[in-house]
């Protein structure tokens, strides 16, 4: 089976997720820099189907399995079939799968796909998140890819793993000589990663749903810090060899469009090698439970992140005014629309005390 991925080109292009991409990628090529990215997602199951949930009302679901089994071999063991038909999907598809393993949370799988160029990543993660979800609908099984369904558990994670290599094939991230084996180009880059995450974040977290994850004590960073193989902060740096040198930015959520996490996750750290920015000193320890300088404070709602965007100087000149004006007012409609809705949690608190 050949499936194929259209693109647009004309007007649509600068507005196509895709499109983005491509012309980030094509300003890294121009600074001299090849990228390669893999994204891994965390991913809930339910043993519900399309209809089931509506009838349910989306409450009082069924995960697949139970309780709290964080990389349990007990669960992928009993589950094998299964576990292997996704791994099988994988390499069907051409989405090669190099780590599946259960998370914390009733029913929640996290799935690693491999390094590949840039863009071909991104296409391969978009792949993986449409058709799990057919191969769940497949196998009895429903899948969300929502940043947050649940207050009773932790929020759901698209992290992107990012390096940069030269026009030779090299590593433009790893310096032998350095600490960390930070060069200063990767220096560069986190610093800028660092500096545009608050303009970039409504490409990150782009539903009202992406902010209920990224709130103080839920295991979702809520600034814009950094540290070395420090899985507490916004961006971990991971020191490793010519071949394994790389940053993750860890505040994607699984909800985000792989193209634009991705091209807001390129972008900014382009933009600090081209203005030769310096990080903050990393941080050390739980960034939870430290304080950080103002400027670090990621927005805590979808319309600022919005607004953040549409002001953003780099913003614009990175990724193109017509997108920046697109995207950012999709984002203001889609706040809009959630503010003609009551919520449970409204009626339940005011209807009778109010």
């Amino acid at each position: 089976m050949l499936l194929f991925l259209g693109e647009f080109t004309g007007d649509a292009e600068a507005i196509c997720p895709r499109g983005v991409l491509r012309r980030v990628l094509a300003q890294a090529d121009a600074l001299g820099y090849n990228v390669s990215a893999a994204l891994e997602y965390e991913f809930f199951l339910f043993n519900e189907t399309p209809h089931s949930i509506r009838e349910k009302g989306y409450k009082n679901l069924e995960p697949f399995t139970p309780d709290w089994f964080g990389y349990s071999v007990i669960r992928n063991s009993v589950h094998s079939e299964l576990y292997e038909s996704m791994l099988k999907m994988g390499e069907d598809m051409d989405f090669p799968i190099e780590g599946l393993h259960t998370e914390t949370g009733s029913g929640v799988i996290e799935a690693a796909i491999s390094v590949d160029e840039a863009l071909v990543a991104a296409d391969k993660a978009a792949l993986f998140k449409t058709f799990l979800k057919v191969w769940a609908q497949k196998h009895g099984k429903l899948a969300t890819f929502m940043a947050k369904w649940s207050g009773d558990f932790p929020g759901q994670s698209g992290h992107i793993h990012v390096s940069l290599q030269n026009k030779a094939g090299q590593s433009a991230f790893y310096a032998e000589d350095q600490a960390h084996n930070m060069s200063p180009i990767q220096q560069h880059f986190v610093a800028g990663q660092q500096q545009l995450m608050p303009e970039f974040l409504s490409m990150i977290a782009p539903t009202i749903n992406s902010y209920t994850r990224m709130v103080p004590g839920y295991w979702a960073p809520t600034a814009s810090t950094w540290g070395i193989e420090n899985r507490t902060t916004a961006l971990r740096v991971i020191p490793g060899s010519s071949k394994s040198q790389r940053v993750e930015y860890r505040l994607g959520a699984a909800d985000a469009n792989p193209y634009l996490a991705l091209a807001a996750a390129v972008a900014s750290g382009l933009h600090g090698i081209i203005n030769k920015l310096q990080p903050t000193e990393p941080v050390k320890g739980n960034a939870y439970d430290q304080e950080q300088d103002a400027s670090l404070h990621l927005p805590s709602t979808l319309w600022d992140a919005a607004q953040r965007l549409k002001s953003s100087c780099a913003a614009n000149t990175l990724l193109g005014e017509e997108f920046v004006n697109h995207f950012a007012a999709t984002r203001e409609w889609e706040e809009r629309e959630f503010r003609k809705h009551v919520t449970d949690w409204e009626m339940e608190r005011y209807f009778e005390i109010i």
